[in-house]
Order: C-alpha cells, then sequence, then structure tokens
C-alpha cells in the first residue's frame, strides 16, 4: 500500500464509509451506497485503478450523490465525482512537474503520477489557463478559485 492509498482508505474511515470487494453487475470497477455508507470494488484491480476507482467512488460520498436514471444529472455526478477524486490523487506541484517532463503527453503523464488517464483528464478538466496563470477550480467572480499559479 502507497501513502496514498492510505490517505484514501483513512478518508473513508473518517466519513464512516465502509469499503467491501465484490463482483459488481454490468462489469463494473466500483459503486457507491451512500444511504448504506459503503463502497463496492471489484477485487483484483491493479494498484493503479483501484486507486482512482476508490477516489471517485469517495468523490460520490463526499458530494452525497444519490443514484439518477436522469442521463444529463447522471453525467454530471460522474464528472464532479472524477473530479473530486483527481483532486486528491494528482498535487499541482506534480503535475507541473510532470507536464513539463513529457510535454504534455498525457499517458507518460498518467503513469508518472501512477493514476489512470481518465483521473488525468479530469484534473486537467479543473485548471482554466488565462495568459500567464493556471487556476485551480475556477468560479465566476473575482478571487474565486481555489488556487492561482503563475506559470511563466
Amino acid at each position: 500500500m502507497t501513502p496514498t492509498d492510505d490517505y484514501l482508505t483513512d478518508l473513508a474511515r473518517q466519513a464512516g464509509v465502509r469499503i467491501e470487494y465484490a463482483r459488481l453487475r454490468d462489469g463494473r470497477d466500483g459503486e457507491s451506497h451512500i444511504d448504506r455508507r459503503l463502497i463496492r470494488l471489484r477485487p483484483g484491480m491493479h494498484a493503479r485503478l483501484h486507486r482512482c476507482v476508490l477516489a471517485h467512488e469517495l468523490g460520490h460520498h463526499a458530494l452525497g450523490h444519490r443514484p439518477t436514471p436522469f442521463g444529463p444529472a447522471r453525467a454530471k455526478q460522474e464528472r464532479a465525482a472524477e473530479e473530486w477524486g483527481a483532486l486528491r490523487l494528482i498535487a499541482l506541484d506534480d503535475y507541473r512537474h510532470v507536464e513539463e517532463l513529457h510535454a504534455g503527453h498525457l499517458g507518460a503523464m498518467a503513469g508518472e503520477l501512477d493514476v489512470m488517464r481518465s483521473t488525468l483528464e479530469a484534473f486537467q478538466a479543473v485548471l482554466l489557463r488565462l495568459g500567464d496563470v493556471v487556476y485551480v477550480q475556477p468560479k465566476m467572480g473575482a478571487g474565486m478559485w481555489t488556487h492561482r499559479e503563475i506559470v511563466a
């Protein structure tokens, strides 16, 4: 287990969320049961996939998502959970380093960061580059962002 895996397990424990391993329907890797404070994961996933799926499912719990049959709402929940997980798995300084090291090649960057490519893409989705500044989780209005980094 890596320190990141320990961190995710600790997040689940602090939130009172149990983690179980079981065969899941429809070939899924993970699923959240918010009402039961339970995350179910497919056994046998390689470490990188396991880490990213667990972070994603923890995102559903942290964001209080309830299952919905409405496609657009479900897609929005999935995107939000993926972004939540990505922000817990990727540090901005690490991202900056591997982006420069691998000239923006997503596969190489994901490998270096030890996350899935989809997790890296979710992390990139919360970044906004304006001129010489990168904003993390920008929102409408002056000063409304999680972090600002000068890159020039």
